[in-house]
């Protein structure tokens, strides 16, 4: 059963093929129908956000690939009663700014369909501030780094996620454009050359100083962008979120680490069963999936720009040709402008000049090609810096 989108993959399961006319073999829990409850987000105990997703395992054998449970009644609880209620937003669950008692411990409440869940009370964990994200330039391409250190040497698990964004252009500028089916200058605001995107990771990023005299996290791999990734063409920006775990959180998100991203070979950490602190209080033998953390997030952004990577890194922009067609091909005395631009939906780039300088045909290419909105958004975010 598989959670999309989600770092949780519960039961991995293979159906195999029979040879020749056989009919495929099913295994009983490709067919299951149970759908397990999957809760992810942490308890800020600061003035951040708390930001809480229910969904629902679906059946690998099924084609819905995510149930997102938006009907559920939530709540973080003190273990002296208090209790404080988050409300629906956009299919999830938010409560800003709950600046908790860091003295006391706290749960997750869920009720939903009838049954009733919770994750067990914890205490509040206090993150560091990130002392810098750092980067360096290797073969296989620009490699982020976390840095932190705790003076109180009370952190010692961490965890962190990453938020991306990135400006980028089309493989080609065009100036031109099709109106009332002929050929003329776009406007300004129909310029589509730059655009920006992003992206949230999908990895899961974890360090640990237990071993260690002080608590200090140095140089702790984030993320690896190959050297022709779009992301680097002109700005890329990242904001790193780091979180403090307690030792059974981080027990629970190294083991996910495991199953999802450490499965090549035999050689690999073989499958084992997550055990988070979320238990159903309808059904106690109901697997439910998921680590609630009570802690505050600490955040930190920065900006890297394409003059400060090597020149040899560029995107490939293969496919992407930007041909000329002449309202009179001297080939086939027909008219390409009209047959492949006015008509065919080839996005016309420069005018082609005779000798005389007089308009005789186009350059274009394709939609994907020349305009970046196919790829990402004209509107550059509210916190980039140009």
């Amino acid at each position: 059963m598989i959670v999309k989108n989600s770092y949780i993959w519960y039961f991995m399961t293979t159906a195999t093929m029979m040879a020749g006319c056989r009919k495929p073999y099913a295994p009983p829990a490709v067919l299951a129908p149970a759908s397990y409850l999957v809760v992810e987000g942490v308890i800020d105990s600061g003035s951040d956000s708390t930001l809480i997703t229910l969904s629902r395992t679906v059946n690998i054998a099924n084609k819905t690939s995510l149930l997102i449970d938006s009907a559920a009644e939530v709540a973080v609880e003190r273990e002296d009663g208090a209790s404080y209620p988050l409300s629906k937003f956009k299919g999830r669950y938010l409560v800003i700014g709950l600046n908790l008692d860091k003295a006391k411990k706290y749960r997750l409440h869920i009720k939903t369909g009838g049954d009733e869940y919770a994750s067990d009370y914890e205490p509040v964990k206090l993150t560091p501030p990130i002392d810098s994200i750092s980067y360096k330039i290797t073969g296989a391409g620009l490699q982020i780094n976390s840095n932190t250190h705790d003076v109180t040497n009370n952190a010692r698990y961490y965890r962190w996620e990453y938020e991306e964004a990135w400006k980028f252009h089309a493989a080609v500028n065009s100036g031109l454009i099709v109106k009332n089916g002929k050929v003329t200058f776009r406007d300004a605001n129909e310029m589509y050359y730059y655009c920006y995107a992003g992206d949230r990771s999908s990895n899961i990023v974890l360090a640990s100083s237990e071993k260690l005299l002080q608590d200090v996290i140095s140089q702790n791999p984030v993320t690896l962008i190959p050297p022709n990734s779009g992301k680097l063409e002109i700005k890329y920006s990242i904001r790193l979120k780091q979180y403090a775990l307690t030792k059974g959180a981080y027990a629970f998100w190294e083991n996910l680490q495991k199953n999802t991203e450490q499965l090549g070979s035999i050689f690999d950490a073989q499958p084992s069963q997550l055990v988070g602190n979320i238990h159903s209080i309808s059904n106690p033998a109901e697997p439910v999936i998921g680590y609630v953390s009570v802690t505050n997030m600490q955040s930190r952004r920065i900006f890297i720009s394409k003059n400060v990577l090597p020149d040899e890194w560029n995107i490939d922009l293969t496919g992407c040709e930007n041909n000329a067609y002449l309202f009179a091909n001297p080939n086939t005395r027909q008219d390409d402008v009209a047959l492949f631009i006015l008509k065919g939906g080839l996005i016309p780039t420069l005018s082609v000049l005779d000798s005389l300088g007089q308009v005789i045909g186009y350059r274009a290419s394709t939609v994907e090609c020349t305009d970046c909105r196919v790829r990402g958004n004209v509107n550059a975010p509210g916190f980039w810096q140009n």
